[in-house]
């Protein structure tokens, strides 16, 4: 089971998402909070392996809590923190990440996309709204030259350079599966195997990997 804490100061928004967790049956919804000190004393209580976090709480918004909660972690491994709001902000965005959360997801994403977002992140990947990374792709990519690695890209079969292509392009798994009429399990083998082929931590990295190497 992976265990997640819903910080938000809405409770009509936690009891929505509570719902939509409590359907997976792999993930259990272990505390909720309504401020940021409040969550940050509700995941020492309960140790989750990951936080749902609203941006704009009162007390400490979303973005200071997530810092403290890593400065307070020290050595040990603290929770990994998903960022939630309703505003698609550069601010909130680079904030957070800066911060240290692991993704970065709006509100009016779907459930299943929300539910994917958070067992990525319990397996220590990244994740962000394609909106989002479009954004985070201007900002690491713009200005800087391109450095070619063809030969890691010659190690890619004609399906995951495909795929490839399109997360760079900001797609999620469910829109690329959509284009090329398979199965979201395949794309996200793609993925995977892409990422290894590259070196790669995790999507965001071969967004702008793809840009730098003049792939897209």
């Amino acid at each position: 089971m992976t265990r997640v804490v819903v910080a938000d100061d809405q409770a009509l928004v936690r009891t929505g998402f509570r719902m939509i967790l409590d359907e997976t049956g792999d993930i259990e919804v272990v505390g909720e909070a309504g401020d940021g000190l409040d969550a940050l004393a509700v995941i020492a209580r309960t140790a989750p392996d990951v936080v749902l976090m609203d941006v704009r709480m009162p007390g400490i918004d979303g973005i200071e809590a997530t810092r403290r909660l890593r400065a307070a972690a020290g050595p040990g491994r603290p929770p990994h923190v998903i960022i939630l709001t309703t505003f698609d902000l550069d601010e909130y965005v680079y904030a957070g990440l800066r911060a240290g959360a692991a993704g970065f997801l709006l509100k009016d994403t779907l459930a299943a996309d929300l539910v994917g977002a958070i067992r990525a992140v319990a397996n220590g990947q990244n994740v962000a709204a394609p909106t989002v990374t479009r954004r985070l792709i201007r900002h690491f990519v713009d200005g800087s030259p391109t450095v070619r690695n063809e030969a890691a890209a010659a190690a890619l079969t004609a399906r995951e350079r495909d795929v490839l292509l399109l997360v760079a392009q900001g797609m999620s798994n469910l829109e690329i599966a959509h284009r090329l009429v398979v199965t979201e399990g395949t794309v996200k083998t793609h993925v995977s195997r892409l990422l290894a082929k590259l070196g790669l931590r995790d999507r965001i990295h071969a967004v702008i990997y793809a840009h730098q190497n003049g792939l897209v």
